[in-house]
């Protein structure tokens, strides 16, 4: 096993997560993991069913997706709002030291069964990098580096002993951080009285222009909500559901725990302020 690890002296020597490439996916340098090792069923956002640890039928020889251009109009749309985090450059590179599954088939089964448990250590790294970068949490930042260093101890080390790391308890441990960040954020950004509406079923609400700052979002369910031009800023929006949710017009600058996957699912525009290190979907009109 290759090890590159970068071992930063404090959280600010991590910059920002646009700047952190190890927490973004390079598919330049992944063995084409997201499109063999896991599973999707026909539905809205596949063409066709795929059994977890089958290649799909568009991938290449040289590991790249033979109808990325054109993945949302073939039926793909699932594929368009994934994100490994970068997790699939390091099984492929460090973990697997760069041999792929093609060239040594008997590493496919553990290669496949690793990768899942890696993305989530990665989405884990991912939020806490970026809870590290917000000033208003600056009391939990050598916490939370502690844990950091932990996680990114563990997506070093061998397939056997990631295949036996308790994914759920360092959810629990790195979500318990997180929460506490964002009280700080929200606070901090709308001090008294913060909206809560964690958990919130707001299916289809009607929120166009709601003044949402500082408001816990978290894990809301915000499918086809309208939320054009809606006031979203430090907004903690961990694992909120987005689908064909409205964005256009809605600023979301300093909203939190926000990622790429949730933004690629709803709907925006070029006038939806996106907070910084968030790319805007290409999909959306200009």
């Amino acid at each position: 096993m290759s090890d590159t690890r970068r071992t930063p002296d404090s959280p600010d020597s991590r910059g920002t997560v646009a700047q952190t490439p190890e927490l973004r996916a390079d598919c330049g340098s992944c063995f084409g993991l997201c499109c063999a090792a896991l599973p999707f069923s026909a539905s809205a956002d596949f063409a066709v069913d795929k059994p977890a640890g089958q290649p799909c039928m568009h991938l290449g020889e040289d590991f790249r997706c033979g109808i990325h251009q054109q993945l949302r109009p073939r039926g793909f749309a699932g594929c368009t709002v994934y994100d490994c985090f970068g997790a699939g450059q390091k099984v492929s590179q460090v973990t697997f030291g760069g041999v792929s599954w093609r060239e040594e088939p008997d590493t496919a089964r553990r290669m496949f069964a690793v990768f899942p448990v890696m993305r989530q250590l990665h989405e884990l790294l991912r939020h806490l990098a970026e809870a590290m970068a917000l000033p208003a949490a600056r009391t939990l930042h050598a916490d939370m580096s502690r844990i950091y260093d932990d996680i990114d101890a563990l997506t070093h080390t061998e397939p056997a002993a990631l295949l036996d790391v308790e994914v759920p308890a360092l959810r629990a441990r790195v979500g318990d951080q997180l929460t506490r960040a964002s009280a700080l954020v929200r606070a901090e950004a709308r001090p008294g009285r913060k909206k809560n509406r964690r958990g919130a079923d707001l299916f289809g609400a009607r929120l166009g222009g709601a003044d949402l700052r500082g408001a816990d979002l978290r894990g809301a369910c915000l499918i086809a909500a309208d939320l054009s031009a809606a006031d979203l800023r430090a907004a903690d929006l961990l694992g909120a559901d987005l689908r064909d949710a409205d964005l256009r017009g809605a600023d979301l600058t300093g909203s939190i725990f926000l990622t790429q996957p949730q933004l690629r699912q709803a709907k925006g525009d070029a006038t939806t302020r996106l907070p910084r290190g968030l790319d805007r979907p290409a999909h959306w009109p200009a």
